[in-house]
């Protein structure tokens, strides 16, 4: 009784859009009930990033093996560039059951699940490989479990998958030191760890969604944001923002997450199936990562813009100083065994 009425207090909260999301998105599945196990099922899946994207193309063909290996009885639509709303929006569609897949930054899911901020601290990781050691062993699938445990998150948490480091770009001038950043607005994922690191290093972090990033170069609401190079090259925002500095003081890793409601009219079979081919997946996006970035890299420079190399990252290392302070105490189990892996 007291589920029941929590429920219909939680619809009730709910806007006319976000029902018509649910009711489409709950007639995806539930087809998939042990009952209807033998009944075509379609799952929305969502990215923000454009077609061709690395995450994109290894979920697309994640969807193509499951309709191979279901025979066509489960299959993936996918829904790229921000179709259906920017990582906020589309989180929340996800707990609701009106997405089922999505590939979404730990950025965006550390403020709901907090043990997964621990991958937000800023020179966490070495460089990519250490990150492919944490992601690939068993502290990736420890905190994969979080996610999927917390009460809070409403998802199931299938794998990791590269985002490469995060860097600097502006509009206004080369950032060779940290000097050069001062009093410049940077856009961050809305995240407190990253507004504090912003701020640490003497810009002004301004938390907003990936889908507004462009036009707040363009207008000039923001000076800067901070990324990975194909995020910088194929949502656009090079054309806008020239100056591009390899501060790399993020490798923030993505998630592949399912719909925790979606999941559980799921049969134990088809959740197996689903978690290998997230696994291959995981496998999969890496290598074309790498290829894309390097594209990315040289799309940039041939457009013109400006390629920074940071001789001397320590001064950066140590303005975070405070970021660590604050909130590394709480992770400092996890981190410890995070930098030894």
């Amino acid at each position: 009784m007291d589920h029941a009425r929590r429920s219909q207090r939680r619809v009730a909260g709910l806007s006319r859009r976000d029902l018509m999301r649910m009711g489409a998105g709950l007639g995806a599945v539930a087809a998939t009930s042990p009952a209807l196990a033998q009944t075509k099922a379609v799952f929305k899946a969502s990215d923000v990033q454009p077609p061709g994207y690395p995450t994109v193309v290894a979920t697309e063909n994640l969807g193509k093996k499951l309709a191979a290996a279901t025979n066509g009885r489960l299959s993936l639509q996918m829904f790229p560039s921000m179709q259906l709303g920017g990582e906020k929006e589309t989180i929340e569609q996800t707990q609701i059951g009106a997405i089922q897949m999505l590939r979404v930054s730990a950025g965006s899911i550390g403020p709901i699940v907090d043990d997964i901020n621990v991958v937000n601290m800023p020179f966490l990781f070495k460089n990519m490989a250490h990150a492919d050691r944490m992601m690939d062993g068993p502290i990736g699938q420890e905190l994969l479990d979080k996610i999927t445990a917390s009460p809070n998150a409403g998802l199931v948490a299938l794998c990791w998958m590269n985002s490469g480091a995060r860097s600097l770009y502006n509009t206004k001038h080369a950032i060779k030191t940290i000097a050069d950043i001062k009093g410049l607005k940077f856009r961050v994922i809305g995240n407190p760890i990253f507004i504090d690191m912003m701020n640490a290093l003497g810009g002004n972090g301004i938390a907003m969604g990936y889908d507004q990033v462009f036009s707040a170069l363009q207008t000039g609401v923001i000076d800067g944001a901070e990324n990975n190079p194909p995020s910088y090259v194929f949502s656009n925002h090079y054309t806008a923002a020239k100056h591009f500095s390899l501060t790399e003081h993020l490798i923030v890793p993505e998630l592949l997450v399912f719909s925790k409601r979606a999941w559980s009219a799921l049969t134990a079979d088809d959740q197996t199936l689903i978690r290998k081919l997230a696994r291959e997946a995981q496998m999969e996006e890496r290598g074309l990562w790498n290829i894309y970035e390097q594209q990315a890299m040289e799309k940039a420079k041939a457009a013109g813009c400006e390629i920074i190399e940071i001789a001397d990252k320590a001064p950066f290392q140590s303005a975070v100083k405070p970021v660590w302070d604050k909130y590394g105490p709480k992770y400092q189990d996890m981190i410890g065994r995070v930098q030894s892996a």
